[in-house]
This record gives structure tokens, C-alpha cells and sequence, in this order.
């Protein structure tokens, strides 16, 4: 499968040509923790056990890479294993990062509460504020962690500008594509260095499977990242990588009716006189729009809103939820609703990173839009 043929063709056949044996044109599910070798050493495939590979895994790795556009792909048991991998493949102790003031909270609780404490720096800034990044190097900044959307307060970075201050100074820029998916974003192509996902959210779609990959942009990173990987142990098992694998196959007409739904939600809510504002790249005023314009094909199912009546309003908004359901995480075909400042992002209370009480956030589904917009507004009523 080439780089000429479409996304959603490479997305259905990328790394997943029928079993050779029985012609079954789904990936089998490999549950097995070893394999029979022809002879010491006579690996069949390279196959000798399954924390170091697994065929189920690899087939969706190499999708995974495919869709990114990228050398090589890993799948993790979660994607703060992922995030936690490829941190302790390209940080040292006496290291320095950077990263986003609106970070997500289990990224931001990895990075503050345990690289920290092995010696690792880091500052968080406004990625839309070139100056401000620039100004943020050390003379050991190794990494800029960048998040675009980002999570829970739907900022726009840009990542062409980003990567080339990165390697002006010697570093890598790693981007959180979660919100966005490689559907609507190939961050390598824009100079990124390595692409990180949660594959619960989008990728997986489903809300039943938890998983984590990293995409790199060369082989020589990819096999870095593949020791630590094989070192640490927190790979994906076969049935999540199958669960992700057949998730991955639907993921163009499932984003297409994501956005088109928070496209409409997003309009909705602009109007409404409970809402002070709405945090979605889609919107004409939004201050990432043209960036996120010109780097994404559309512009996402998430978006988040702030209640005039402040953190009660807010919280009342979430209880009332009827289609949308009380939940976090993000990226499923249902529609979800949470309140960022008491769940997601509890763990950066007090910080920096704080996210306003008044804040509420929507993963909007692919439901009847009528159904959607008329929970809304049963939600929002005083």
C-alpha cells in the first residue's frame, strides 16, 4: 500500500493484506505470548515473543505509520505509556522542555510529578506565541511538546513555525495528534519530528479499548524508540491492537460526521445567552483559525465552552446531560460531556495549567445533530 493512494484506503488495507493462509481478509487476532522457533534462532517472520512483537500489533503499527505519513509506528498499552516512552528515549537528566500552558493533565502530571524528580526541567508557554517559545530555550531544551488542538481550551499552535525554532536550537518537536487525528492532520509532514496519539479517542473510536502510539518521522528515531519500547514493556496486547485496527477503518466517515455535528454545535452555542464564549478552531474568530486552516482538512469534534453563571452553571450543565453522557475521555461515536476543572484536568489545580471552573467540555458524537443540539438545550436552561 503507497503513499499515492487515499487516506481511507490506507486506512482499510495498510498493513492488513488477507492472511496468507486461510484468506480471511481481517487481521487474526495473534493471542499468543510465544512462538516455535525452526531451530535456535530460526525465527519465523522475526517473531519470538510478544512484549518484543506481535503480528496482530504490527499490522496496526504499520497502518499507524501509513496514516502518518511516518518511518515507523509503536503501539502502547495507553498514551501516557506512549508519552512516557518516548520521553525517556530522547530526555537526560539535566534536560529541559517545553511545553504547552493548556497541556493535558495526565501529560502534565508525567511530566511535573515524575521526570521531574529524575532531574528533567520544564516551562510551560502559549505555543501560539512564537516569542514567548523562542524565548523559553535553554541551552538544554531538548524537546518541544506540543498539543494543537489542545486539550481541554482548544488552542491552535503552529507546527511548521514550531519545528523549524525547535531544530534551530537543537531540539526535537513531538505533537500530541490526538484532538486532531491523522485524518484531518500529518503533523510529520509539517516538520514535526515524532506524532504521538492516544488511540482510545479517535483512532479506536469506540470507548472500549485503551491504547497509546507514536509515529516517527525517521528510522533512526523509530528504532530508538522501538529499544525503549521492547525495555519497558508497555505494549499494546493483540486484541487492543486488533480493537484500534478495526477502528482505524471507519475513521474518515466518522470524522467527517464529527466535525460536521460540533461544526453545528459550535453555532448553536454561539448564540446561546447562557454561554460567554466558545473555544472551537472552526469559528471564524477563534484566534487559531487560520492556522488551524491552513494545517488541517477540518476542524475536529471537540470544542469547549464557558458558562456566564460561572462554575455552578457549569457543573449544573453536565448533571442535566441527557443524549450527551457524563464521562470522560473523548473520541467516541457517543457524544460526551465533562466538567475539565474536577475531572481531566483536576491534577493541574493550583498550577499554571489551572483550567477555568467555568469550563465545560464536549467529545460531540456522530448522533442525530437535531438530537444533540435539542439535549443542549434542556442543559443550558436556567
Amino acid at each position: 500500500m503507497s503513499d499515492s493512494h487515499g487516506f481511507s484506503t490506507r486506512a482499510i488495507h495498510a498493513g492488513q493484506e488477507p492472511d496468507p493462509t486461510t484468506g480471511a481478509v481481517v487481521v487474526p487476532l495473534h493471542l499468543t505470548s510465544t512462538y516455535k522457533q525452526d531451530g535456535v534462532g530460526g525465527l519465523r517472520g522475526g517473531y519470538e515473543y510478544s512484549r518484543s512483537a506481535n503480528p496482530t500489533r504490527t499490522a496496526l503499527q504499520e497502518a499507524l505509520a501509513s496514516l502518518e505519513q511516518g518511518a515507523t509506528g509503536l503501539a502502547f498499552a495507553s498514551g501516557l505509556a506512549a508519552e512516557d516512552a518516548l520521553l525517556r528515549t530522547v530526555l537526560n537528566p539535566g534536560d529541559h522542555l517545553v511545553i504547552p500552558i493548556d497541556a493535558y493533565g495526565g501529560t502534565f502530571r508525567l511530566i511535573s510529578k515524575v521526570l521531574q524528580r529524575w532531574g528533567v526541567d520544564h516551562t510551560p508557554v502559549d505555543l501560539g506565541d512564537l516569542d514567548a517559545v523562542r524565548a523559553a530555550f535553554r541551552p538544554t531544551t531538548k524537546l518541544v511538546w506540543c498539543e494543537t488542538p489542545t486539550n481541554p481550551l482548544l488552542g491552535i499552535a503552529d507546527i511548521a513555525a514550531l519545528a523549524q525554532l525547535a531544530h534551530e536550537h537543537g531540539a526535537l518537536l513531538a505533537v500530541d495528534n490526538t484532538f486532531a487525528s491523522p485524518y484531518l492532520q500529518q503533523p510529520l509532514t509539517l516538520g514535526a519530528d515524532v506524532v504521538v496519539h492516544s488511540t482510545t479517542k479517535y483512532l479506536g473510536g469506540h470507548s472500549d479499548v485503551v491504547g497509546g502510539a507514536l509515529v516517527a518521522g525517521t528510522a533512526e528515531l523509530g528504532e530508538q524508540l522501538a529499544f525503549h519500547q521492547n525495555a519497558m514493556g508497555a505494549v499494546a496486547g493483540p486484541f487492543d491492537a486488533w480493537l484500534v485496527l478495526r477502528g482505524i477503518k471507519t475513521l474518515g466517515v466518522r470524522m467527517d460526521r464529527h466535525q460536521a455535528n460540533a461544526g453545528r454545535v459550535a453555532e448553536f452555542l454561539v448564540e446561546h445567552p447562557a454561554v460567554s464564549s466558545v473555544l472551537y478552531p472552526g469559528l471564524p474568530e477563534h484566534p487559531g483559525h487560520e492556522v488551524a486552516a491552513r494545517q488541517m482538512s477540518g476542524f475536529g469534534g471537540m470544542l469547549s465552552f464557558r458558562l456566564r453563571g460561572g462554575e455552578e452553571a457549569a457543573l449544573a450543565v453536565c448533571e442535566r446531560a441527557q443524549v450527551f453522557t457524563l464521562a470522560e475521555s473523548l473520541g467516541g461515536v457517543e457524544s460526551l460531556v465533562e466538567h475539565p476543572h474536577r475531572m481531566t484536568h483536576a491534577s493541574v489545580a493550583g498550577s499554571a495549567l489551572e483550567v477555568p471552573a467555568d469550563l465545560v467540555r464536549l467529545s460531540v458524537g456522530i448522533e442525530e445533530i437535531e438530537d444533540l443540539l435539542a439535549d443542549l438545550d434542556q442543559m443550558l436552561r436556567p
